[in-house]
């Protein structure tokens, strides 16, 4: 009754219905208690599905999958918990790893999933579908996303869907096809065959998102085979002009692959004399080659780019930073931040880095170990204080902030994030995005903060001494301050902080832990093979990590297993797929604090940290590595000590 109450005080808040509406509603849930408010609501056509999905995200009202499972009755609370573990710990939806493991058949999932998103669930088995409704929907587009037009009643088409498609995908459908699109719910397989029923001859009109997809060619190949022969003259290269169709082609195509392939960063390349420009992505944290690009293109490229960046194409002697809104140009809601550098022979290489838009991730997910969690998520909701993530450039250190924010995230908490670039957003926060060009740092935006009446406060980095001790200042002052900072491990920190000239005593008092992580590449869950090592790489392993590591583990070396890379199709025949963190937790103990106010060296505060149960970088990889989740070269690789 509570959730009902919940949800009609919002919309009848929100004026999208009246008292008397929301009243005849709970009414008629009295004949059908299987059908939730919303659903009745929409029945009842006092609001459509669209705009309540809406609502219901805005709010954060929605219901999670597993609340319901229980509470509806699906299944029992310890199989849904198991179910969440295993579907957090293999990374895969819980809809599939209720399949999976055989607790919740195909309609048990629809109907949940129309449960969650107040969708009616039907069955497509008793409705006929008319030929002509493959015209709305192209037969590649509905496979892709296991959606089919069910029909069409005016100006309303009604979509069956396995999973319900982001609510700003419905939006872009109803206004390319300029119809209302109203979603419901129908089991997978149902949809398979009544799309073969459907799609077995007529190919459907593609509507203009689905058009833009098809100007995406299949093969940069076929892109660069338009542009004609090479030149015979290196003068002949300054006539392929950023402007240049082929050249559009080519550049949304990189962009576009590389966002298809999850990469992160872009590197364009262009080298003197007649050598092709080298193309790299960055995947899981690794620099890769994409294509080769026929030298012509070398100038063309960079200022192609530019143009979409808003950047003075004429100027290439100095560095210059942008960003480009893909949507404006290619089919992917996708933000990307550009940086060209000057290179010698007049050239200028570029790196586009790719912004999706992240969302935070459960704290439970990122991989710390319980002693690790707990003592973070206890620092968490300390009411002052300093937490510090570490690390290097792309270790992951603002998604374990963003988690550990989203642990604290209520209505009666004011929390302010300064970020450069906000890459992360959530409800709730109020989030600042750095300007230096205008004098907005880092320091001036704290200063401002705390005029603001935050409980939390959010710093991008720490990039200098003023930003370290307005930082500091505020922690001291009933301030909750998380922050980033780059170095090598844990103990360094305090080091860097004291030589930036941190007061030690302050500095001590404020602060409550450090997490240095790192990131490694994860195996590949679907090739990944399992071996016993042989008695060389266990010498191997107590050489690397230190005599006693299995035993402190708790694990018989008889009893070790490895996992190694091996390949396949899904993870490209890298033998990996996805990135695990790697963590090393300092608590700030009072044995801790006095080491600081001393100055000592931070192989001392290393020492009295392992003696109260840190865990090194290495030594949380060695346990991942056990557990089968990487493997001992990527340790090796990402960690120094």
């Amino acid at each position: 009754m509570e959730t009902k109450k919940k949800l009609g005080e919002i919309l009848i808040k929100d004026r999208l219905i009246t008292t008397e509406q929301l009243g005849e509603a709970l009414e008629l849930q009295k004949l059908f208690p299987e059908q939730t408010i919303g659903q009745l609501l929409c029945r009842l056509e006092f609001i459509n599905e669209v705009d309540l999905g809406y609502i219901l995200e805005q709010k954060g009202s929605r219901q999670e999958l597993r609340q319901i499972l229980v509470r509806k009755k699906f299944l029992a609370e310890e199989a849904v918990q198991e179910a969440v573990e295993l579907s957090s710990k293999e990374r895969i939806p819980l809809p599939r790893m209720l399949l999976k493991l055989q607790l919740l058949d195909e309609e048990g999932i629809a109907q949940a999933l129309a449960l969650q998103y107040d969708l009616p669930c039907v069955h497509l088995d008793s409705i006929t579908i008319d030929e002509g409704m493959n015209r709305y929907i192209c037969a590649s587009y509905a496979q892709k996303r296991r959606i089919i037009p069910v029909s069409k009643i005016g100006n309303t088409l009604t979509l069956a869907m396995a999973t319900p498609l982001d609510l700003d995908e419905i939006k872009e459908l109803s206004s390319s096809l300029r119809l209302k699109v109203i979603p419901v719910v129908a089991s997978e397989s149902e949809i398979l065959l009544a799309q073969q029923r459907l799609y077995k001859g007529v190919p459907a009109a593609p509507t203009r998102l689905e058009s833009e997809l098809e100007d995406i060619p299949d093969s940069i190949v076929e892109i660069l085979s338009e542009g004609g022969d090479e030149p015979e003259i290196d003068e002949e290269v300054t006539r392929v002009t950023e402007r240049d169709s082929i050249l559009v082609k080519l550049v949304n195509k990189i962009i576009f692959d590389a966002y298809q392939q999850n990469a992160s960063d872009i590197h364009i390349e262009p080298a003197m004399g007649r050598e092709d420009v080298i193309v790299r992505i960055r995947i899981d944290g690794r620099c890769k080659l994409y294509q080769k690009i026929p030298y012509k293109y070398k100038y063309a490229l960079a200022s192609r780019i530019k143009i979409m960046a808003e950047l003075d194409i004429a100027e290439r002697r100095k560095p210059q930073d942008g960003k480009i809104n893909f949507r404006n140009f290619g089919p992917a809601d996708l933000e990307l931040r550009v940086a060209t550098m000057p290179t010698v022979g007049h050239l200028e290489d570029v790196v586009i880095r790719l912004l999706r838009d992240e969302k935070a991730r459960p704290l439970e997910n990122l991989g710390l170990s319980p002693r690790d969690r707990k003592e973070l998520e206890g620092a968490l909701v300390q009411p002052y204080g300093m937490i510090l993530v570490v690390g290097p450039t792309g270790s992951g250190k603002t998604t374990t902030l963003h988690s550990g924010i989203a642990l604290i995230n209520r209505s009666d908490i004011k929390i302010w994030t300064v970020e450069d670039p906000v890459e992360i957003t959530q409800k709730g926060l109020r989030q600042v995005q750095i300007n230096t060009k205008i004098g907005l740092n880092f320091a001036t935006v704290i200063r401002s903060f705390l005029r603001l009446d935050p409980d939390v406060i959010m710093v991008g980095e720490m990039r200098d001494q003023e930003t370290a001790d307005i930082a500091v200042e505020a922690s001291l002052t009933g301030h909750l301050v998380l922050s980033t900072l780059h170095t090598n491990s844990a103990p360094e920190t305090v080091s860097r902080l004291l030589e930036m000239g941190l007061d030690p005593y302050s500095f001590s008092d404020s602060l409550l832990c450090i997490l240095a992580q790192r990131l490694a590449r994860a195996l590949c869950e679907e090739c990944q093979e399992t071996y016993l090592p042989s008695d060389l790489e266990v010498a191997e392993i107590m050489e690397t990590f230190g005599e006693g590591s299995l035993d402190k583990l708790g694990i018989a070396q008889g009893e070790l297993r490895l996992s190694r890379a091996a390949g396949c199709n899904r993870c490209l025949n890298t033998g990996y797929r996805g990135r695990i963190g790697l963590y090393e937790l300092l608590v700030c103990t009072e044995e801790i604090k006095s080491l600081v106010k001393k100055r000592s060296p931070s192989d001392l505060i290393r020492c009295q940290a392992l003696a109260q149960g840190m865990r090194t970088l290495k030594q949380d990889g060695l346990l991942k590595v056990f557990q089968g989740i990487t493997d001992i070269h990527e340790v090796r690789r990402v960690c120094i000590r």
